[in-house]
């Protein structure tokens, strides 16, 4: 494989994403801008996936750079949006070490031993109605708040302040269930560093 991997397809759709979350940035407070970009960005996430199955380019290179610009993205919104914002994007951030350092790239698959609320959410790679639900938490709220803080629900979508914290409301319980799949994944590498450590000491 080699130096190839960088060209493969999906790992070059992750560097656009790269160049569209930079122009995002840029044009932060130009909805106009901001909104093509970084949802352009969000789809070509799931384009790049389905470019890896397809054209028998996956990699464990292709599966770190996926969620690192995933985290990237979602980190400038949080950071930008709110002054706690922060917190989210370290939540992120420390999960990110956590899975792809001791699960390594197909860290979706290995939850079969988790509580029966991870498992639902992890089951085929959040590919169930409750898969679905926390992951739309994850990605979809801080993108529907930038547009709460910037009247495009209102302007441009023409929704009712009744529809619009309903759907809040939704998001942040998809997001809330994320949030504590990710607390579990990083217990669950708290615990494999400790058995680690004892394994060593024990050799």
């Amino acid at each position: 494989m080699g130096l190839k991997v960088f060209l493969y397809v999906p790992n070059v759709i992750g560097y656009i994403r790269i160049l569209l979350l930079l122009v995002s940035w840029w044009t932060f407070n130009y909805p106009a801008v901001f909104v093509p970009c970084y949802v352009i960005s969000i789809i070509l996430d799931g384009v790049d996936g389905l470019a890896a199955r397809q054209l028998n380019q996956v990699s464990e290179f292709g599966a770190w750079l996926d969620v690192a610009i995933d985290n990237l993205g979602r980190s400038m919104l949080w950071s930008l949006l709110f002054k706690w914002g922060h917190f989210i994007s370290s939540l992120e951030w420390c999960v990110f070490v956590c899975t792809h350092n001791s699960m390594g790239a197909d860290w979706k698959n290995k939850f079969g031993n988790g509580p029966w609320w991870v498992q639902k959410t992890m089951a085929n790679g959040f590919k169930t109605p409750v898969g679905a639900f926390a992951i739309t938490g994850l990605h979809v709220l801080p993108v529907w708040l930038y547009w709460y803080h910037n009247q495009v629900l209102t302007e441009a979508f023409l929704l009712s302040f009744t529809l619009q914290w309903l759907a809040t409301v939704l998001l942040v319980a998809g997001r809330l269930l994320c949030m504590a799949v990710e607390f579990w994944c990083i217990w669950i590498h708290i615990l494999y560093l400790v058995r680690h450590e004892k394994e060593t000491k024990g050799e």
